[in-house]
C-alpha cells in the first residue's frame, strides 16, 4: 500500500545542493534534484532549499501540502569554523573564591584558531554574584563594548547549579544577545572542556540563527506544513528551534548524513560505510544497527560534542595516480579536481589519440610525479576511477561509469611504462589507493570489535566504485554500492531518526537517578515531535568515568509502516545462516514475534565448549542482533519481572573488576530494547521494568542474554 505523502531531504553541500523525495510509506526513491548552492543569494542558503523544494515537487507531481517530513542538512557550521568566519564571543564567568580563579583563567579561550591566522575573538568579564543585576549589566555592557556578537555564561559546577548561569543568560536575552549557558550544551563535568565546547557553539550562533529564521520562514511561504527538522552530527535530526539553541550539533553533520542513508536505506546492522567523493573517503562504523559516535575534536581540542566517529583518508574516485622506479608509488591526496585536469576515462576515443604518458607537479610543492596523458584532446589525469572503469568495477547506471573500451584505452599508456598489461596495472592503482582505506577499515573493525568475517562494505558517494568494490574484492568481505549512492546523504537526511542524547556524570548512580535520565532523553525527542509509542533509548552506564548516558532516538511518524516487501521464511533463514556462517540445516527458530525472529545453532570447540551464536532478523530479512553466545527466553510483559531475574542472576559474573550484568536485549513489539550498557543487575532490571512497563500483560517478549566474559 502507498500514500501520496512524501518525505523529503536536503543536503546542502559547499558546491551543490541536492534534494530527493522518498515515499513515506514504502521509502521508495520518487525523484531527485541538483542545484548549485546560493550561498551569494541574499537568502543565504534558504534560498537554495526552497528552489531545491519547489522543483522536486514539480517532478513529482505533489503538493506542499504533501510533505510529511521535511529537513536538510547543512555544511554551513562546518564551514564557518573551518574559514574562520565566526562571531565574536563574549564570555562571562561567574563565582568566588577558588573558582573565581578557575573561571577567570577561561579567558585564555581567546587564543584558539577556527582556521589558522584567525584567532577567535574573545572579550571576558567577571560576575561574582549572579543574583547582583547591576554587576551583570556591568559584565555584558563590557563585553559588548569590545564587540561582542553572541555571549557565553559559565559557572563551576552550574550542572548542578546552574542558576547563576541562568540569571546571566537571561539578561543577556533580554538584550537580543544571542547566548549559550554552558550547562545547556552538556551536563558533563570539566569547566574547562565545557566552557570550550560552549564557546565554539556561541561563535556560530549568530550566523545559524539568521540561516534558521530565513529558512523556516521562505518553507512556511512555500506552504508546507510539516515541521522543519535538521541533520545532527550523529546521524539522527533535530528540530528547528533545538537547532537554534545548539548550532554546534550540525558541525560534522556532512558524513552523518551519508551513513544514516546507508542505515535505513541500505538496512546495514554490522559493517562499514565508506562515502567516497572526488578527494576522500569518509569511513564509518554501524554496529549492532547503530551508528558509532564519540566526543568530536573541535579547533583542534577535544570536546562534549558527540558526532560520528568518521575517519577520512584522502583517497577518492579523482585521486590521481603516482608513480616511480618503474611502479605505482601511491594514489593522491591530490585530486584531478584540484589540478585543473579531467578524467581521462571520460575523454573520447579520438582525444585520446597519440596519448603518452608524462608526469607532473599539480600544485606548487607538490612531488611531480602524477601520471597525467598528453593526448590530442589535451591533458588528462589518471585517476582511481579510470582504473575502476578499465576493470569494469564500476556498474551500469552508475554516477561515474565510462566507456570501458575508453578507459582500457586511458591506462595503455601506464600499462606499457610499468610493463604490464592493462588489467594489471588498473589493477596496481587500485591496490594502491585501497591499501590506506583498508588499514582505517582494519582498524575501526578493531576498535569497534565488530566481526571480521561478517561485516559488510556499502559505499556510497558519487567515486564509490572506486573504493569500495576492489576493497572487499582484496578483503574476501561482502561489499556493495548503496542504491542512489549519489544521493545517498539527502537520502540519509529523509529517513533519519529524531535523536537526543543526554548525559550526566553521578559517581554511584541510583536506579532513580539512572530512569530519570532515561525519562529525560525520552521527553526531549518526543518534544521534539517523535511518536512516543516509537521512541527507542539506550542507557549506558560507565562505572570507570561515573557517565551516564541515554540516548533516545524515534520516527515522527511511523514510515516503516506497510513496506512494499516482506521476506518470506526462506530469506530470513538465508540471511540468518549467511551471518552464522552455518549450513541451513544447522540453524533453528529459537523463537519469533510477529516483527522478529531469533536464529541460533551450535558451535562446538575443542577444549572450549560450545557456543550458542545467535541472530535476530527482522521482518525485511536484515539482521538486527549478533550475539556470538546467547541464551534466549521467551515470556510476556506481565511474566518477564522474575523471568528476567533469574536470567541475569544466572548469567552476572564476579570478578576482580566488581560485578558485571550479562548483556540484555529485549524484543518488544517491533522494538529491540538494548540494555547492554549497564553493568549493575539491580539498575539492569530496573530498567527493564520500565520497558515492559506500558506493555500489555500477555505481549509477547523474548530475552537475548549475553554473559560478559
Amino acid at each position: 500500500m502507498t500514500t501520496h505523502r512524501i518525505r523529503v531531504g536536503i543536503d546542502v553541500g559547499g558546491t551543490f545542493t541536492d534534494a530527493v523525495a522518498v515515499d513515506a510509506t514504502t521509502l521508495d526513491l520518487l525523484g531527485q534534484v541538483k542545484i548549485p548552492t546560493t550561498h551569494h543569494h541574499q537568502d543565504g542558503v534558504a534560498h537554495g532549499i526552497v528552489e531545491a523544494l519547489d522543483r522536486l515537487l514539480d517532478q513529482t507531481g505533489h503538493a506542499p501540502e504533501d510533505v510529511a517530513f521535511l529537513a536538510h542538512g547543512t555544511t554551513q557550521a562546518t564551514n564557518a569554523l573551518l574559514e574562520g568566519d565566526v562571531a565574536t564571543v563574549g564570555l562571562v564567568g561567574i563565582g568566588t573564591g577558588p573558582g573565581a580563579v578557575l573561571t577567570r583563567r577561561l579567558a585564555s579561550l581567546g587564543r584558539l584558531e577556527p582556521a589558522p591566522g584567525k584567532p577567535l575573538r574573545l572579550s571576558y568579564a567577571h560576575v561574582a554574584d549572579p543574583g547582583d543585576p547591576a554587576a551583570v549589566t556591568a559584565a555584558l555592557d563590557s563585553v559588548v563594548r569590545a564587540g561582542a556578537e553572541a555571549l557565553v555564561a559559565t559557572q563551576p559546577f552550574a550542572v548542578d547549579r546552574p542558576d547563576g548561569e541562568e540569571a546571566v543568560a537571561a539578561a543577556a536575552r533580554a538584550r537580543a544577545l544571542p547566548t549559550t549557558a554552558a550547562h545547556e550544551i552538556t551536563s558533563l563535568y570539566g569547566l574547562h572542556k565545557r566552557t570550550r565546547t560552549a564557546v565554539v557553539n556561541a561563535a556560530i550562533l549568530p550566523r545559524m540563527l539568521a540561516t534558521a529564521d530565513l529558512v523556516d520562514s521562505s518553507v512556511t511561504k512555500a506552504g508546507v506544513t510539516a515541521p522543519l527538522m535538521v541533520m545532527r552530527c550523529d546521524g539522527g535530526v533535530m528540530s528547528l528551534d533545538e537547532m537554534r539553541r545548539r548550532p554546534l550539533l550540525t558541525v560534522l553533520s556532512g558524513p552523518a548524513a551519508g551513513v544514516a542513508g546507508a542505515l535505513m536505506q541500505e538496512r546495514i546492522s554490522e559493517g562499514l560505510f565508506l562515502e567516497t567523493g572526488g578527494t576522500s573517503t569518509d569511513v564509518s562504523v554501524v554496529r549492532r544497527g547503530k551508528v558509532a559516535v564519540r566526543h568530536a575534536v573541535l579547533l583542534g581540542k577535544s570536546s562534549y560534542l558527540s558526532a560520528l566517529d568518521v575517519r577520512t583518508v584522502g583517497v577518492g574516485g579523482g585521486s590521481m595516480v603516482r608513480v616511480g622506479g618503474g611502479k605505482v608509488t601511491s594514489v593522491g591526496p591530490r585530486s584531478a579536481h584540484i589540478a585543473g585536469l579531467p578524467y581521462a576515462c571520460f575523454a573520447s576515443a579520438e582525444d585520446l589519440r597519440d596519448a603518452r604518458l608524462a608526469t607532473v607537479r599539480p600544485m606548487d610543492g607538490d612531488p611531480d610525479d602524477h601520471a597525467v596523458l598528453d593526448a590530442a584532446g589535451g591533458r588528462y589525469a589518471l585517476t582511481m576511477t579510470c582504473a575502476a572503469n578499465a576493470l569494469g568495477r564500476v556498474p551500469e547506471g552508475d554516477f561515474a561509469r565510462a566507456d570501458r573500451s575508453v578507459a582500457r584505452a586511458a591506462m595503455a599508456p601506464l600499462a606499457a611504462a610499468l610493463g604490464l598489461d592493462v588489467a594489471t596495472a588498473a589493477a596496481a592503482v587500485l591496490d594502491a589507493g585501497t591499501a590506506r582505506v583498508r588499514t582505517v577499515v582494519d582498524q575501526m573493525i578493531k576498535d569497534y570489535r565488530l566481526d571480521a568475517d561478517t561485516a559488510v562494505l556499502v559505499g556510497g558517494g558519487g567515486g564509490a566504485a572506486s573504493v569500495t568494490p576492489h576493497l572487499a574484492a582484496a578483503t574476501g568481505r561482502e561489499g556493495r554500492i548503496a542504491r542512489h549512492s549519489e544521493v545517498i546523504s539527502p537520502i540519509g537526511v529523509a529517513l533519519a531518526l529524531v535523536r537526543e542524547q543526554v548525559e550526566r556524570i553521578i559517581p554511584g548512580a541510583t536506579q532513580e537517578q539512572i530512569l530519570a535520565v532515561r525519562a529525560e532523553a525520552e521527553r526531549a525527542v518526543t518534544a521534539q515531535g517523535a511518536a512516543p509509542d516509537g521512541v527507542e533509548v539506550e542507557v549506558t552506564v560507565d562505572p570507570q568515568t561515573n557517565t551516564v548516558r541515554a540516548v533516545a532516538t524515534g520516527a515522527t511518524e511511523l514510515r516503516t509502516q506497510d513496506r512494499g516487501h516482506r521476506a518470506d521464511d526462506a530469506e530470513r533463514l538465508g540471511a540468518a545462516a549467511a551471518s552464522l556462517r552455518s549450513d541451513p540445516a544447522s540453524v533453528r527458530v529459537l523463537a519469533d514475534t510477529p516483527s522478529h525472529t531469533v536464529y541460533g545453532t551450535e558451535v562446538r570447540r575443542r577444549f572450549r565448549g560450545t557456543r550458542h551464536p545467535v541472530r535476530v532478523v527482522d521482518a525485511d530479512g536484515v539482521v538486527r542482533l549478533h550475539a556470538p553466545d546467547a541464551r534466549v527466553a521467551t515470556t510476556t510483559a506481565g511474566e518477564a519481572p522474575p523471568v528476567l531475574a533469574t536470567l541475569v542472576d544466572e548469567s552476572t559474573s564476579y570478578g576482580d573488576g566488581g560485578v558485571r550484568a550479562p548483556a540484555l536485549r529485549l524484543l518488544i513489539g517491533s522494538r529491540i530494547a538494548d540494555l547492554s550498557g549497564v553493568l549493575d543487575p539491580g539498575s539492569l532490571l530496573a530498567l527493564a521494568r520500565s520497558e515492559l512497563g506500558s506493555r500489555g500483560a500477555d505481549e509477547p517478549v523474548i530475552a537475548v542474554v549475553e554473559a560478559r566474559t
